[in-house]
């Protein structure tokens, strides 16, 4: 078995380790609020649970300002065109986030008059809230004794227990084991154990010597906690290559278009490419003209390498159809992924 010995985590040493370590961030409530009385606001809890996916709590913070200064409640998001929600979500990834950040307040105004649904199970029926997210939400918002279990807790558990197996090979072993610590401060204890992931059990860090899970932790005891969580084997990440064209006018605004609404980085904004494939073929120039080549920009997605050859060139505004011209300076306001503002620096534009 995965877990040799499941024994408990000492969810009172978690507690008390939190009450005076709890990190101040713009979403939580502190230990020291929550015993006043104070509750976390659900909107708040799950527009940070939906931005921290996949990004770091850094990277999230002035885009979580940002949000809930334009938008300050669920009513004024759902109310908020998609396209201003894309704009502002540019630089976070995985767009399909947004779309579906966008889609969740629409459904809670409009199905739940405002009101996010208390439990994990019916968190679950809205759009882009997953069992993950479910279970933060209503851990965090209501005290459901509910496990909820994230990438950085995977990296304790594994630790605690000296998993002999990749997590993803003993994930319900590791839900389960954590259920059953899980106290009557459900919310304080899930947000305790990010806490502990993120600054005492860290990727590269173990803080043994002041994390209160030390007693019982069996990669402590063996005396080397980095060895896990066991690594599975990397498949092989396929590359993908082709062209970008930078496209200005006489007087230096670049031609933009928009996506298509479904697919990868759907509804975002672009300069015009070629079609991704496994060899690079010769460039098909959208006009012709003085085409200039400008470098090679690589961005990595999820499922594979991404090489793209920059080309620009300055071309007349007729025969472009579906677009529009931006100047340099508003490129900052367009909803572009971090790949085209690669493709934009790279023509020696700031985009």
């Amino acid at each position: 078995m995965p877990l040799s010995s499941p024994h408990a985590l000492d969810s009172s040493a978690v507690l008390a380790w939190y009450d005076l370590h709890a990190r101040d961030l713009p979403w939580r409530v502190s230990p020291a609020d929550r015993r006043t009385g104070v509750k976390p606001d659900p909107y708040k809890i799950w527009l940070s649970e939906v931005m921290l996916q996949q990004t770091t709590v850094a990277a999230v913070k002035s885009y979580f300002v940002r949000f809930t200064s334009l938008w300050p409640t669920v009513f004024d998001l759902a109310n908020a065109p998609l396209d201003s929600v894309l704009r502002e979500w540019a630089g976070l990834g995985y767009y399909a986030r947004a779309r579906n950040l966008h889609a969740c307040a629409v459904t809670v105004v409009r199905d739940h008059g405002g009101v996010f649904p208390t439990s994990s199970v019916a968190l679950q029926s809205l759009p882009g809230i997953g069992a993950y997210t479910s279970a933060a939400i209503a851990a965090i918002c209501f005290d459901e004794p509910v496990a909820v279990l994230d990438g950085n807790l995977d990296r304790v558990l594994a630790r605690y227990y000296a998993l002999s197996v990749p997590v993803r090979d003993a994930k319900e072993q590791l839900r389960a084991a954590l259920q059953v610590a899980v106290p009557h401060r459900a919310g304080d204890f899930a947000q305790a154990m990010m806490d502990l992931g993120a600054t005492i059990c860290a990727p590269r860090n173990a803080s043994c010597l002041i994390c209160p899970l030390q007693p019982g932790c069996m990669a402590a005891r063996e005396g080397n906690p980095l060895l896990y969580p066991i690594k599975p084997a990397k498949a092989e990440r396929p590359v993908r290559k082709g062209h970008a064209f930078v496209m200005l006018d006489a007087a230096g605004d670049v031609y933009l278009q928009s996506r298509p609404g479904k697919g990868l980085l759907a509804g975002m904004t672009e300069v015009p490419t070629s079609e991704w494939s496994a060899d690079l073929v010769d460039p098909i120039y959208p006009l012709p003209a003085n085409w200039r080549h400008r470098g090679q920009v690589v961005h990595i997605f999820t499922h594979f390498r991404l090489e793209l050859e920059v080309w620009s060139a300055v071309v007349p505004p007729e025969g472009l159809d579906g677009g529009w011209w931006s100047e340099p300076a508003l490129l900052g306001g367009e909803a572009l992924p971090t790949l085209f503002r690669k493709v934009l620096a790279a023509a020696g534009l700031d985009g």
